[in-house]
């Protein structure tokens, strides 16, 4: 059957939601069965501009077809890094001779991007909002709040606090299997701290960053897969110049007495370049000194210009190493915020222009991929209809996939997933180095879905 003719058309659900057609799976791998328990209907129009332009190229193009970026030796070495931090082994034993299938239905790896809040506070037309989640669901397994859970945004005056956007994000990602970040619980960059905040007193100050704390941990106890504990410390920290050196501390065990399993991540800016890289380092050596629980290292990644610097990359991962806590690229946008299209939100890029980003980008997430301790890239912005920089969207405004959306597709759906097909031995044995994260597999009549952790490496699964 033609590739393009096997998604079958729908019209819309009634309820809204989308579902991806389980028959279509193993025709388009990872198009349509990101995960087996959601069901995507593709409206014809959406069809044939958004999807039909993607699946075409996927049958067209070869893995890793592209302009120049990372030399062929370098891309090598990172590839053969890639196998081995995050590829493990599935031992199958079926029947002698049995046919065996294995098709990845989800990476492990977080390959994420930000949810926008008019998409989900009502702002959004709605064929607008359905086609925005339906092709976040199309290419990303994980999510960040762009801006609901900051506090000036949920809580521009005092006590009057909109929890809306945040629940309705989180209820869309739970019945997707979404895991969420919360973006985040305090900033204390003075531009971004509310007005009345700085009006109070140093007592009522310390009381109501309590009374927040306590409240997110609480509130979305075990809902948010992690936070961003108190943005960008190290490019201004007006809490701690208030209330002292120990208020991120206090700050954490605020959010941890209401919810003692909440996850803590730092975030900050300018790391994967190198200028303040330096900085953080002192600055999370610090805070673990101080005994604040940091649950991991974020690192926004759109600091660069058009391009960025491979090496200033790799080194800053490497350095950040240090710790043993996971790494991850928390912000990124390619071309980045010191780019010369940053101010220009109407600008349009060149097609040869688009290839270097669609480049840049398959460069960037190889070298992040291939570190170990790296455990996921969030994208912030993938729609020129709903992106802080337009030009580092994966999809025009009319939806129209760019370049860059092809590469990306053809890196996380081609080149690092898992299918395979093979026979057992006669001992009724095969075994597949697969990347980590869920799969299906088949043998003769029997059908499993297993998971293979990057924390196990290797695990036998019994399909006799």
């Amino acid at each position: 059957m033609n590739l393009v003719n096997s998604i079958e058309h729908k019209n819309w659900t009634r309820t809204g939601e989308f579902s991806l057609l389980a028959g279509a799976s193993s025709r388009v791998p990872g198009m349509t069965d990101l995960w087996p328990q959601t069901r995507l209907r593709i409206p014809p129009r959406m069809f044939s501009r958004v999807f039909l332009p993607l699946l075409v190229w996927m049958t067209v193009v070869p893995p890793g077809a592209g302009g120049a970026g990372l030399s062929s030796e370098q891309a090598r070495e990172y590839d053969t890094a890639i196998a081995k931090q995050r590829q493990g082994t599935l031992l199958i034993e079926a029947a002698p001779g049995a046919e065996v299938v294995v098709e990845q239905l989800r990476h492990e790896f977080w390959f994420g991007a930000a949810l926008a809040n008019q998409a989900f506070n009502g702002r959004m037309p709605a064929e607008e909002r359905e086609r925005y989640r339906a092709v976040f669901l199309s290419n990303f397994n994980s999510a960040v709040t762009e801006n609901a859970l900051k506090w000036h945004t949920m809580e521009p005056r005092r006590g009057s606090v909109d929890y809306s956007v945040v629940n309705a994000m989180l209820d869309w990602t739970d019945r997707h299997q979404i895991p969420l970040r919360g973006h985040n619980i305090y900033w204390g960059v003075p531009n971004f701290v509310q007005s009345w905040l700085k009006d109070l007193s140093d007592e009522e100050l310390q009381e109501v960053l309590k009374n927040r704390g306590l409240d997110v941990g609480r509130r979305f106890a075990g809902r948010f897969a992690e936070y961003d504990l108190n943005n960008e410390m190290i490019h201004g920290n007006y809490y701690e110049q208030r209330l002292g050196k120990d208020i991120t501390l206090r700050m954490a065990q605020w959010v941890r007495q209401g919810d003692p399993k909440a996850v803590l991540y730092l975030n900050d800016y300018d790391i994967l370049t190198g200028v303040r890289l330096d900085d953080y380092i002192r600055h999370i050596r610090t805070l673990l000194d101080q005994g604040v629980p940091v649950g991991g290292i974020g690192v926004q990644g759109h600091l660069h210009g058009d391009a960025f610097d491979p090496q200033a990359l790799s080194n800053a991962l490497e350095k950040l190493s240090q710790f043993k806590l996971p790494i991850r690229i928390t912000e990124f946008n390619m071309p980045g915020q010191r780019s010369r299209y940053y101010q220009k939100r109407d600008a349009q890029l060149t097609e040869a222009e688009e290839k270097a980003k669609a480049q840049a980008l398959v460069d960037y997430y190889r070298i992040c991929f291939a570190h170990p301790s790296v455990e996921g890239i969030l994208m912030w912005g993938f729609w020129e209809g709903a992106n802080w920089i337009p030009v580092s969207s994966l999809y025009k405004r009319d939806w129209t996939p760019l370049p860059a959306a092809l590469a990306y597709r053809d890196l996380v759906f081609r080149e690092w997933w898992t299918r395979w097909r093979g026979r057992t031995d006669a001992r009724g044995r095969c075994e597949v180095r697969a990347f980590f994260g869920c799969h299906h597999i088949q043998a003769g009549p029997k059908t499993i879905e297993i998971r293979l952790a990057k924390s196990e490496g290797t695990k036998t699964v019994y399909l006799r």
